[in-house]
């Protein structure tokens, strides 16, 4: 029989508890950081000029579009 068990060692209630911890940042660190890109995106704001021109076919969509900032 295996004598050296432990209920305290990595691969026990300890283990458990240290990846539970380590999920758990990780995901509240890229809620956070996912939070901040939505606001800044948010107040971002781009303007179009010459919406006439803007064709269908053959226009590049990146020349009508003007950072507002």
């Amino acid at each position: 029989m295996n004598e050296n068990r432990s209920i305290f060692s990595l691969d026990g209630i300890t283990g458990m508890l240290v990846a539970t911890v380590l999920l758990l940042c990780i995901l509240v660190g890229l809620t956070i950081w996912g939070i901040n890109v939505q606001n800044r995106s948010a107040n971002n704001f781009y303007d179009i000029k010459d919406e006439a021109s803007i064709k269908m076919f053959g226009s590049k969509q990146a020349d009508h579009i003007v950072d507002a900032k």
